[in-house]
């Protein structure tokens, strides 16, 4: 195809207000990745949009495997869907009570905070 660019799993983008750290999740409009390195705001950062992560979540969320996994964004972690978080994809293992981390199979797709 003439017109194809890349397969999009990795994004170059400019890294938001506050920078990012490398392996953290990040919101960037409508877009959410994991950042491939660290970066200082406002400059170039790769971010992975697919594939399989292992995320900090709430402690006292409950992911089901399969289950919807939604990104708290003030405080950088994995939660269940809810008013105010961004959906990214499906947890591939359950994480339950009392553990701090998931791993997600991000979506790829654009997302918003739910309301």
């Amino acid at each position: 195809m003439k017109n194809f660019i890349q397969s999009g799993n990795l994004i170059e983008v400019t890294a938001p207000a506050g920078g990012v750290t490398s392996g953290d999740g990040t919101v960037i409009g409508s877009l959410f990745g994991i950042a491939g390195s660290s970066a200082v705001e406002g400059t170039s950062v790769t971010i992975a949009t697919k594939g399989v992560f292992e995320l900090p979540k709430l402690s006292t969320a409950i992911l089901a495997t399969g289950g919807k996994v939604s990104w708290d964004a003030d405080n950088s972690r994995c939660d269940a869907p809810g008013t105010g978080k961004y959906p990214i994809g499906v947890a591939v293992e359950a994480a339950g009570n009392g553990t701090s981390t998931v791993k997600v199979r991000l979506d790829g797709t654009a997302t918003a905070a739910a309301s």
